[in-house]
């Protein structure tokens, strides 16, 4: 999922390209459905097997190996522990059992195993994630003497047609207050994909960065950037955030802390990755979900929809929304779904605490009505309907689907169309 503020920043005008010369919530939601996040212990990992330096680090699952792994990495004065958990803001979360932050500097052994055993099997609560997110393990990370903090990012964009680098000498803090208060500070290199990340591209970026010309730094942070993009290929990122890009005192660039995020659909190419998936950061809905390849992403409401096509699924929502109701998922079933999908998507459905009420809405075209009836028809007789059903169907073979329907049994509610449906279904949790 492309982060907020990059996504901010490449919505802005493209005025400032090159200048060297559904609700918020569903879209990022969307986007968390296609690209694989990883943690930031697994992150580190990657930029070192791609020649790209990163600070000295140590992942622990245990209070009992957090102590040890601070005394492996030589028991130094400090070192940065931090919740390994998927969400920004770790810093000022807090953890539900009154632990304060996600991120500390400790300085022994045994602060290090102190300080795991408050925050490991804890939930924190940060502003990303307000009802908090399970942390399950930590990393020690060695704590580096920083000169200067900048910010460096490389991801797919549709605006662009491929791949974009943004860059900027203000790192360290939230991109997107810069981007908002001193916009002159950011700078975007769209890359042809055909050619590749040239020299020219990365000598400016690294030079915008505010890295001077013919210094070692500067050098260290084109190779850094060529590095970057050769990984952000490989591995078929989406996005590889960089915040803070450092400078140390002794001149080296290196990785401080970074974001990356990987394309599902190239899941075949880069299994090992794909492997690393911490399914505990994600809503439990969406992992079953997308154990049988459906599209599902949880809201807030409580009417259940289960309809065929993003594009219908987001005006079944909008529709439902005019007539004063609130959608409880998103759930896209898809063209060529089989029986056993449908089936298992209404389980999910009918298994939500949240949901009072299922709206089916097919419009068959190479999905055909008979099939989500007959799913819906398994999963009534196997589980049970137990909360109300309003179904709207149209399209191929609709009539043998409402033959199927009508000698099931089942209590559903039919409806004529969209608007019809939308209706019905309020009414339903009204």
């Amino acid at each position: 999922m492309l982060s907020r503020a990059t996504s901010s920043i490449l919505r802005q005008s493209k005025s400032i390209v090159n200048s060297t010369g559904r609700s918020t919530s569903l879209t990022g939601a969307i986007g968390a459905v296609r690209n694989l996040n990883v943690h930031e212990h697994i992150s580190m990992e990657l930029f070192n097997q791609h020649g790209i330096t990163t600070p000295g680090g140590a992942v622990a699952f245990s209070p009992e190996e957090a102590k040890e792994a601070y005394v492996k990495m030589g028991s130094p004065d400090e070192l940065v522990l931090k919740a390994q958990v998927l969400s920004g803001g770790r810093g000022l979360g807090t953890f539900k059992n009154g632990f304060k932050g996600g991120v500390h500097m400790i300085s022994s052994p045994e602060q290090a195993e102190e300080y795991s055993s408050q925050m490991l099997g804890q939930e924190l609560v940060t502003k990303q994630n307000p009802k908090g997110i399970l942390c399950n393990r930590v990393y020690l990370m060695e704590k580096m003497n920083i000169q200067n903090e900048m910010y460096l990012s490389l991801l797919m964009d549709r605006g662009y047609g491929g791949p974009v680098m943004v860059g900027s000498p203000a790192g360290g803090t939230s991109i997107e207050d810069v981007a908002a208060s001193n916009p002159e500070l950011i700078f975007k290199e769209p890359i042809d994909i055909t050619v590749g990340l040239t020299p020219e591209i990365a000598n400016r970026m690294a030079s915008n960065l505010g890295l001077a010309e013919g210094s070692d730094a500067h050098a260290k942070a084109v190779t850094l950037m060529s590095n970057l993009y050769s990984m952000f290929l490989s591995c078929d990122c989406t996005q590889v955030e960089i915040n803070p890009l450092a400078e140390t005192s002794t001149g080296d660039v290196v990785v401080c802390d970074a974001k990356v995020n990987f394309d599902d659909n190239a899941e075949f190419r880069n299994k090992e990755i794909h492997e690393k998936r911490d399914t505990t950061q994600e809503d439990s809905r969406e992992v079953e979900a997308s154990k049988y390849d459906l599209n599902y992403i949880g809201l807030d409401g409580n009417i259940g929809c289960m309809v065929n096509g993003a594009g219908l699924a987001m005006s079944t929502m909008d529709i439902i929304q005019l007539k004063g109701g609130s959608p409880a998922n998103f759930l896209d079933v898809g063209g060529g779904a089989t029986e056993e999908q449908v089936t298992k998507a209404f389980e999910i459905l009918n298994a939500d605490p949240k949901v009072q009420a299922i709206l089916v809405n097919i419009f068959g075209g190479i999905m055909k009505c008979d099939i989500i009836a007959a799913g819906i028809i398994a999963a009534a007789n196997k589980i049970g309907l137990e909360k109300p059903l309003v179904v709207r169907l149209e399209g191929t073979n609709v009539e043998a689907a409402q033959a199927l329907i009508d000698n099931s049994g089942i209590e559903v509610t039919l409806a004529n169309d969209l608007d019809d449906a939308a209706e019905k279904a309020v009414l339903k949790v009204a």
